[in-house]
């Protein structure tokens, strides 16, 4: 079922195994053609259309795909609390997370257990600081290596809280990583930071631009890609 909901100013939605998700509708000037996904998070369809589609036609392609959203859907991890579970993503580990009113605020990591004290009610918040703190200094230290291998000046790093990319960069010298990228193998991050290094040098994905990454990165970067399309979306599972 879809349903086009004008009258309280809201997008139109479609019902998907049983949920009610909005139609996100997105005008892109070099569009060619329709093309359809669903959030990370499994919160909302994206529907990409020319700048002269009509939002009908669009409505009805998502309706069309009802079957491959709904495979989608069901490969959304759940939202958790990872306090609630009691671990921690960091860096391809899952850390054993143990608070206790008598530990110390600040994260200590110690035989694969995260300990840490402080307020109780304010754990999770302050678990997502830490992670994204760790973010902040892990990728500084990706690109002051990277950068010069590259022959380009060290970038400015920016955090982000995408929910589609894991990394952009702008010219004017401005790299935007996803902090999320912190709970997955280093592997992983690092294969990101080199990408959008490169694209620093080559902002295009011509061959000089994957020679470029090749030779920065100095590792297969095949595995790094298939792991973010077999668990990145488990990323998005932790802290909503």
């Amino acid at each position: 079922m879809i349903e086009w909901l004008r009258e309280a100013g809201r997008p139109p939605a479609i019902e998907l195994s049983g949920q009610t998700l909005p139609i996100e509708l997105r005008r892109h000037p070099t569009a060619k053609r329709l093309t359809l996904r669903l959030a990370p998070d499994g919160s909302a369809v994206r529907v990409t259309l020319p700048r002269w589609g009509r939002s009908a036609e669009a409505v009805r392609f998502a309706a069309s795909r009802r079957g491959w959203l709904e495979a989608q859907l069901a490969k959304v991890p759940r939202a958790q609390d990872p306090v609630e579970r009691g671990t921690l993503r960091h860096r391809g580990e899952e850390l054993a997370l143990e608070w206790r009113a008598s530990h110390p605020r600040r994260p200590e990591i110690a035989d694969g257990t995260l300990r840490i004290g402080g307020p109780r009610e304010t754990l999770a918040k302050r678990l997502q600081r830490w992670l994204e703190g760790e973010a902040q200094a892990l990728m500084q230290a990706d690109l002051a290596e990277l950068a010069p291998r590259a022959g380009t000046a060290l970038p400015t790093l920016r955090l982000s809280r995408a929910q589609r990319r894991w990394g952009s960069c702008s010219s004017g010298g401005v790299v935007r990583m996803n902090w999320r990228l912190v709970q997955a193998p280093d592997f992983v991050r690092r294969s990101v930071v080199a990408h959008e290094v490169a694209h620093l040098v080559h902002f295009d994905h011509s061959p000089a631009f994957h020679a470029l990454l090749e030779r920065i990165h100095g590792a297969p970067l095949a595995p790094a890609d298939r792991w973010l399309r077999d668990h990145g979306r488990g990323l998005y599972s932790d802290f909503g």
